[in-house]
């Protein structure tokens, strides 16, 4: 047995020097060629790797392999060699394959339009620097424990199988950094972070129809100190982020030696924008604060306090009465409503353009989304506001094959539409027509191939019609606005029959039953057993 582990670990370790000894002997002319230095260095890596890890680096291990080719050469390569390795190329489709769709984005229009697409006609590519779903109506409730991170997430793989099946369908966790439109491709770069070995790898995948519905980002203004000091409400990672400070500072607030002041400060949590996530949060907030904190933090409940500011009318697009039953609501159970424009954002105050002083422990920004840096970049036409503009069929009218949708996208100027509010309904109901029109139009006519769509009769435009608006704000209450716009008439109410239509309504839009039924079970141990206040991580 002993000469038996002896012999194998001879055989590895030589087979390691015999690599080693290709890649580094200079006299060796075979080994020149920059291709195969390349595919022995991507050998040689796979006797590094720490398999107790590899759960964590499984992201890089899949791209490794798909794109070996595009793994960073070493740096004594000249550009000339190395150029071809740094790009991994998915190619474009052949004559007698199926058109290969591109979908940038992972959000309510892009999963909308995965979820319908036939793949008995198209291949489906998703790049997204996310690999789900999040269903945003909820998430303000996991920051305080109400419902489970895993609950308001729903896996891309699960909304459509076939990229995880199919041999033509992929998904890969990449940013898009630029699209040719003349080449029809699109450029992207693997995500990381800081606890990866290495660097991004970055690829190249052509495309017959390209679909962008990558979203949006925050909005700050440009106010001094929001991006370094505020926390957003958008992903996942912004609630886990939010929930860690919250019980971060009602734990240290009770340590011996925290002065009266310092404990004011760190457990002031303070919403900037009165729009349905900055209510809703802000109604989680209090709720949380009446049912679990006074009972689990009592030495400190005292000082715990909500403060949320807006520079014009909380809930805007909402009726008049309902705005008023949400003011009367949120000052009832503790929450302070100031109207003010923040000026300056610092570590633990901000600043009002009043001049009034605001300190805080606790900052959320929710004060509506724009464009990303992505989106302005991109040399296409843009709609008021900055977004993608496009025509009444969400194409982009000045190139070929691209269409996008949801927040990123507005229609133009000339369409004499307005463009339409960055809401999940309407980025649900655009992936819905969109998918339509790629699977009984485009594709019906075999018009899928790049360049084919031009003699292609699409049919109805997008029409867009308002479902209604709802929020709640706490302690089994919500609003429910069904009218269609501010002048028009329509069921409008407030209440506890309204917190369990907005639950209900809520519950059937969850993507998949799995979800649903985390969902459900959340609601009812936090009714049983309250909130879970664990601080992990």
């Amino acid at each position: 047995m002993a000469l038996a582990r002896i012999s194998r670990n001879w055989k590895q370790s030589s087979g390691t020097y015999a690599i080693n000894r290709c890649i580094t002997n200079k006299d060796a002319p075979s080994y020149h060629n920059a291709e195969t230095v390349n595919r022995m260095l991507y050998l040689q890596s796979f006797t590094k790797v720490d398999h107790m890890k590899f759960e964590s680096r499984g992201t890089q291990a899949i791209q490794g392999y798909r794109f070996g080719h595009a793994e960073q050469v070493p740096e004594d390569f000249s550009d000339s060699k190395a150029e071809k390795f740094r790009y991994g190329n998915l190619e474009a489709t052949k004559p007698g394959d199926k058109p290969r769709v591109v979908v940038l984005g992972t959000g309510w229009a892009a999963c909308r339009f995965l979820k319908g697409i036939d793949t008995t006609i198209y291949d489906v590519v998703c790049i997204s620097p996310r690999n789900h779903m999040v269903f945003t109506p909820l998430l303000a409730s996991t920051c305080v424990g109400t419902l489970e991170f895993r609950s308001v997430a729903e896996p891309v793989g699960r909304v459509q199988t076939a990229l995880a099946k199919d041999p033509n369908s992929y998904f890969y966790l990449a940013s898009c950094t630029g699209v040719d439109t003349d080449k029809h491709e699109v450029y992207c770069e693997t995500v990381s972070d800081n606890e990866l070995l290495y660097e991004p790898y970055r690829f190249r995948v052509a495309y017959d129809k390209l679909v962008i519905a990558s979203g949006a980002e925050p909005l700050t203004f440009g106010i001094k100190g929001v991006k370094e000091h505020a926390y957003f409400l958008r992903e996942v990672s912004h609630a886990q982020e939010i929930r860690k400070r919250l019980l971060l500072n009602l734990m240290l607030s009770e340590t011996p030696g925290i002065s009266e002041e310092e404990k004011e400060q760190m457990l002031h949590c303070v919403v900037i924008g009165g729009g349905p996530t900055g209510v809703e949060f802000s109604g989680e907030l209090s709720d949380f604060i009446v049912r679990d904190v006074y009972q689990r933090y009592a030495h400190v409940k005292n000082y715990v306090c909500v403060t949320l500011i807006e520079a014009n009318e909380i809930l805007s697009s909402f009726d008049v009465g309902l705005r008023q039953y949400a003011m009367k609501h949120l000052t009832k159970y503790g929450v302070r409503l100031v109207r003010g424009v923040v000026k300056e954002v610092h570590s633990k105050k901000l600043i009002l353009s009043d001049g009034s002083v605001v300190p805080y422990g606790l900052l959320v920004w929710s004060t509506g989304v724009g464009p990303s840096n992505f989106i302005k970049e991109l040399k296409f036409p843009k709609s008021p506001g900055g977004r993608i503009g496009v025509d009444e069929w969400l194409r982009v009218p000045s190139v070929e094959d691209v269409f996008a949708l949801g927040d990123c996208a507005g229609f133009l100027e000339h369409t004499g539409r307005p463009v339409l509010p960055a809401l999940a309904q309407v980025a649900e109901r655009q992936g819905k027509y969109l998918v339509e029109l790629f699977n009984k139009k485009i594709g019906k006519q075999n018009a899928g191939k790049a360049c084919s769509t031009n003699d292609v009769v699409l049919g109805d435009p997008f029409v867009y019609k308002h479902l209604g608006s709802m929020a709640s704000v706490g302690r089994y209450k919500a609003l429910v606005d069904l009218t269609q716009s501010k002048d028009a008439k329509g069921v409008s109410m407030a209440g506890f029959v309204s917190w369990l239509i907005w639950r209900s309504a809520y519950l059937t839009r969850v993507l998949s039953w799995r979800n649903r039924l985390y969902v459900m079970i959340n609601w009812a141990t936090t009714l049983v057993f309250g909130r879970d206040n664990t601080r992990i991580g």
